[in-house]
Order: structure tokens, then C-alpha cells, then sequence
């Protein structure tokens, strides 16, 4: 059926959102796709829906293709699988909570990993039935403190997530490398550029866990990978370990005086006037070793406090942190709570001062000591003396004090080596846009999904967890894929593949246009057809470059010589063309597009 711009329900705007702060929120609210309700909430108009469909039609061939089959779980759903996997209160202030009018817990889902393994426990009872794969695109919800970015980072976004259940490892581990395949070539069609990295599982729990990033500025995650093959997200990321050098001729500790010295710039110029160059060079920033004192609070409100000390020259890194303190709130320690604790002298926190054990095994404070990974025995450093305007130097790790443990906090940055030994890595930004895990057994032991194995002895399924962000791969196509007059879609999600545009004062070039829409739509092509009247040229051609079909048919003031104009929206180009071989031409370039 054709779709005519004169009954279409559609206004494009000239002027961005205010609140918009991407290309892509800007440009599918100003050319009609879609509309803010609320912060992270929009509404969808007819053109944004056959994106999404377009979108969502290639996603269910692949998995269809993969062996998965489709259901569909409601959005609002109970409390009780939610508590019996202990994610209830897990998710803390980021999800939305509801009560019905008998007093019911419910949420709004951020994900179904729970109601999906029910489903399976209610139906499979036998190794026989598995392995199997299931899947839904389903609206997901999570109370992001500060939406922004449009459809990049929305409180409501669509999904689709798949499950695997097996009844061994081996099984798991072939439903991963399928649904892995799967996004793969569903990028592929996209035309969207990928890295897969090593992730970490966050409150999803499993044993192995791959993102699929795409490199763009405006990314939230920060991605590593070396020449050699290495990639990670930098949650993932494990620096290796520091290499232990021998102690024996390593000079002693030496308590000094640093008045005045409130950073670690001022600390490493102080000490460089004051302090022989023991290593044969100035003292640098990474010489010293700076302990952060932050406060732990749990679920229960449980309040405590660990120190964390890291080379002066990284910061912590936010995301690293809440990894390695998973189901924590994190805060810097306040003046109340070192008050508790008067061996730590603010500015001047140090293990020890080369003589009293303060941090650390054996040490005499109460709280734990965690060091970087680069903190190892041999190592020598500048560090806080305890005491008021005193710092320490040749501070070694192994003779003067003893970590509690290792925590892998600190920043990334470019030239870091690699874990795997393949070389130094550089730092990129990057947008999830996939998300694979290997779950395990951590769900389906929670809930009781059990099944009769060939020896008919019960056995804990084993299970997989598999996602992409529907709705943010549809932006991120509209951020990639735009130009200064507007969107320039792939043929592959384009609403419509022709915009077909009649325009001026007499009747030929509209009469001349039905019949090009007329043949273009009998021959399958999916064409827009602006026949508004009384519209002046510059507007309809300004709606159609804003709207950013791939390609845009003018028929005007040469339809009475007989020709018609096809313009290519991604190159450019434009060609005159016989209004009699229009259609013909249009269906050559879209079989090359």
C-alpha cells in the first residue's frame, strides 16, 4: 500500500530538542520518529516503528537461524524469583518497584533471566528436551539516575534476550558459540562496525562473559586492545602483576618532612629537593604510593572502611571500583569516619613509617590494606609517615609492610601491557551494543530448574544468557549514519526505500509521479510519496533529506521534457533519468545499495 506525506502522521521540526544532547536524539525527534514523554521515555511514530520493525525482523531471522524460538514475558512481574536470586535488592535504587492494591511486591523488568527459567522448569523435565534456546523482544526498564542521550541511555528501551539451557558444560558452551555467530552476522547486515571484548559479568554472575562495543566518541565504556589480539572493557581489565625484585640492598626507610605538600605534584617537587636521587633519576609521580580511604555500605546499611593504596601517578578508576566492590554503595571516607580511626592522619596515610606497622598484615590498625597489582615485594616507595606533614621514602612492600590483599582498581591508560602478554594496549570509547554470558548453574540452582539426566538422577540445568539493545542500535545507526541536513539510513532498516517528491504549480509532474509510485510500489519497492500540494519545493526537499531514505525521486519542472531526478542520499549523486525508466533505475540502485 502506498503512504502518501499528505495523510502521514508526521511533523518534522526545524529547530533541535532542547534537551538534546546527541545527533541522534536530536535528529529522530526533529524528523518525526519519535517523542519525549518523560525524561528516558519516548513515544513512537509511524516512521520510527518501521525502523524498529525492519530492525527487529533481521534480529528474529538469525535467531531463528541460530535454533532459537520466540516467546514473550510481560513487563511487570512478582518479587519472589527476583528475591530467591537475591537481585531484589541487588539492583538497589536502579530499578522500578511497585506495590498493587493488596500490598503485592512487583517491578518493572530490567531483564528476565528469573521468569525465563521458571518457564523452563515448568515445561522440561528430561535431558531429552535440551539442549534449548529460547528468546524474546521485549521492553526492559531500569531508573537510570540521569537518562540523557535519547535512545542511547533511556529508563524504557527495547531488547532482545535469548537463553540457553543445557544439561552439561558442553552444551552450554556450543549454545554460546551459536548465539555469538548469530550477533556476529547481525552486525554484519547492520553494517555496523564491532569489537568483541572480555567483559566483566557484573550482578548477572556466570563464568565467562563478551561485549559487543562499537567504537564511537560518544560511548560510555572505555574498551583496551593491543595489536595482538587482546580486548577487554575496562572493568575487565587485569593489570599484571608488578615484578618482585630482591631486598637485601634496597635502601632504608626514612621519615622526612614535607610540609605543604596537599598533592602528589607538590610531594614529588619537595622530595627531589630534599631527598637523594636513590634510583639514579628524579623521583617521579609513580614513585609514590597514595592510600585512599573509602567507605563500604552494604545492603543492610553495614558501614565500613578500607584503605586502598595505588601508584600516585593512576587515579582510581569509578567503574573498576564498583566491579571489585560489587553490591556496594562507595564513598570517599568522610571526617566522621576517620575520626574512628586516629592513625590515619588525612594527606598522610602511609602502611607504616618504616618502623611501626600501622596497615596491614600484623599492622595495628583494624582496617584492611589493599594494594595495586604493581605494589609487590621489592618495591620501594613514597608514602605518607603517619604523622603531620611527614611522608616516608624507600618504603618497601615485603620488609616494612604487608598488604592484606590485591584490588585491581586503578585508570588504564594507553601503553598498559596486556594481560596475555601480547603487547602494550591503547584506550578507546565504545557503546555496547551485545552482550553474551555464560550464566552457569547460578540461576537455575536459585530456582530449582532441574532435569531428569540419563541415568535418571536429577541434574541442575546449565544456562546462557544472551542480549541486544534494540532500541540503542537504532540510535546508534541514526549517530553513525546522519550529515548536516539530516539522516542518511542503510537500505537494510530504511522506513522506506524511496522518497518519491512531486512538486510545482501545474498537474504533469504529480500525475507523472502517481504512475512512478504506482509502478515502484508494484514491484515491491517501499516508496514515500510527498504529494502534499501548495508545499513549496525547498520544504519538501529539506523533509526529505531530513528524513534520510537512501534514495529521493524528484519529479518537477523537468517532467514536461520527460525527466525525472534520482538523487543518492548517502553519495550525493544525482541523475537525470526518462520518467518512463524511473522505476527500473531505482530497483538497479537499490540491488546495490
Amino acid at each position: 500500500m502506498l503512504d502518501r506525506l499528505s495523510n502521514y502522521f508526521l511533523k518534522t521540526l526545524r529547530e533541535d530538542p532542547a534537551d538534546a544532547e546527541v545527533v541522534s536524539h536530536k535528529l529522530l525527534v526533529r524528523a518525526g520518529y519519535i517523542r519525549r514523554q518523560a525524561p528516558g521515555i519516548f513515544a513512537w511514530l509511524p516512521l520510527g516503528l518501521r525502523v524498529r520493525a525492519k530492525l527487529e525482523n533481521i534480529i528474529h531471522e538469525e535467531m531463528r537461524a541460530a535454533g532459537a524460538q520466540q516467546v514473550h514475558f510481560p513487563a511487570l512481574l512478582p518479587r519472589d524469583p527476583y528475591e530467591a536470586t537475591g537481585r531484589w535488592e541487588e539492583y538497589g535504587d536502579g530499578i522500578f518497584r511497585l506495590q498493587d492494591r493488596h500490598a503485592a511486591d512487583y517491578l518493572l523488568a530490567p531483564t528476565h533471566e528469573e521468569v525465563f527459567t521458571l518457564l523452563v522448569k515448568d515445561i522440561v523435565n528430561s535431558y531429552k528436551d535440551l539442549p534449548l534456546e529460547i528468546y524474546q523482544i521485549q521492553d526492559k526498564y531500569r531508573d537510570e539516575a540521569r537518562p540523557r542521550a535519547g535512545l542511547l541511555r533511556g529508563r524504557e528501551f527495547s531488547m532482545k534476550d535469548a537463553y540457553s539451557f543445557g544439561i552439561s558444560d558442553e552444551q552450554l558452551a556450543d549454545s554460546y558459540q551459536r548465539q555469538r555467530d548469530a550477533y556476529e552476522r547481525i552486525f554484519n547486515r547492520l553494517g555496523v562496525e564491532y569489537v568483541i571484548v572480555a567483559a566483566d559479568a557484573g550482578a548477572m554472575g556466570g563464568s565467562k562473559s563478551e561485549e559487543f562495543l562499537l567504537p564511537i566518541a560518544i560511548g560510555e565504556d572505555t574498551f583496551v586492545r593491543s595489536a595482538g589480539g587482546y580486548a577487554a572493557n575496562v572493568e575487565a581489565y587485569r593489570a599484571p602483576a608488578g615484578k618482585e625484585r630482591p631486598i637485601a640492598e634496597l635502601a632504608a626507610a626514612e621519615v622526612f618532612d614535607t610540609p605543604g605538600t596537599n598533592t602528589i605534584e607538590t610531594l614529588v617537587a619537595h622530595t627531589n629537593e630534599v631527598v637523594p636521587q636513590l634510583l639514579g633519576r628524579a623521583w617521579e609521580a609513580g614513585d609514590t604510593l597514595k592510600n585512599i580511604v573509602l567507605a563500604l555500605t552494604d545492603a543492610h546499611g553495614a558501614r565500613e572502611l578500607v584503605v586502598i593504596g595505588i601508584p600516585g601517578d593512576r587515579q582510581i578508576d569509578e567503574k573498576r571500583l564498583e566491579v571489585a566492590f560489587a553490591g556496594y554503595e562507595i564513598e570517599q571516607a568522610t571526617e566522621a569516619d576517620l575520626k574512628g580511626h586516629p592513625e590515619l592522619i588525612a594527606g598522610f596515610i602511609g602502611p607504616a613509617d618504616g618502623a611501626t606497622r600501622l596497615l596491614g598484615v600484623g599492622g595495628q590498625s583494624s582496617l584492611k590494606y589493599l594494594v595495586d597489582p604493581r605494589v609487590v615485594t621489592g618495591t620501594s616507595w613514597i608514602t605518607g609517615a603517619n604523622a603531620a606533614d611527614k611522608h616516608v621514602h624507600s618504603l618497601v612492600c615485603g620488609r616494612d609492610f604487608e598488604p592484606h590483599g590485591v584490588i585491581d582498581v586503578a585508570n588504564v591508560v594507553d601503553g598498559d601491557p596486556a594481560p596475555d602478554g601480547s603487547g602494550p594496549i591503547t584506550t578507546a570509547r565504545g557503546m555496547e551494543i551485545g552482550h553474551v554470558f555464560q550464566l552457569g548453574r547460578k540461576y537455575a540452582e536459585a530456582l530449582g530448574l532441574k532435569v531428569l539426566d540419563e541415568n535418571g538422577k536429577l541434574q541442575t540445568v546449565t544456562m546462557g544468557s544472551y542480549g541486544i539493545g534494540v532500541t540503542r542500535i537504532l540510535a546508534a545507526l541514526a549517530e553513525l549514519n546522519n550529515d548536516e541536513h539530516g539522516l542518511i539510513w542503510p537500505a537494510a532498516i530504511a522506513p522506506y526505500q524511496v522518497h518519491l517528491v512531486a512538486t510545482g504549480k501545474e498537474s504533469l509532474p504529480f500525475e507523472k509521479a502517481e504512475e512512478i509510485a504506482a509502478e515502484l510500489d508494484a514491484a515491491g519497492v517501499e516508496v514515500l510519496f510527498d504529494d502534499r500540494p501548495k508545499v513549496s519545493p525547498g520544504v519538501k526537499f529539506g523533509d526529505a533529506e531530513l528524513l534520510g531514505m537512501p534514495f529521493i525521486v524528484v519529479v518537477g519542472r523537468d517532467a514536461a521534457e520527460g525527466f525525472a531526478e534520482i538523487r543518492n542520499r548517502r553519495t550525493g549523486e544525482r541523475e537525470k533519468v526518462a520518467l518512463t525508466e524511473v522505476a527500473a533505475v531505482v530497483q538497479q540502485r537499490l540491488a546495490t545499495a
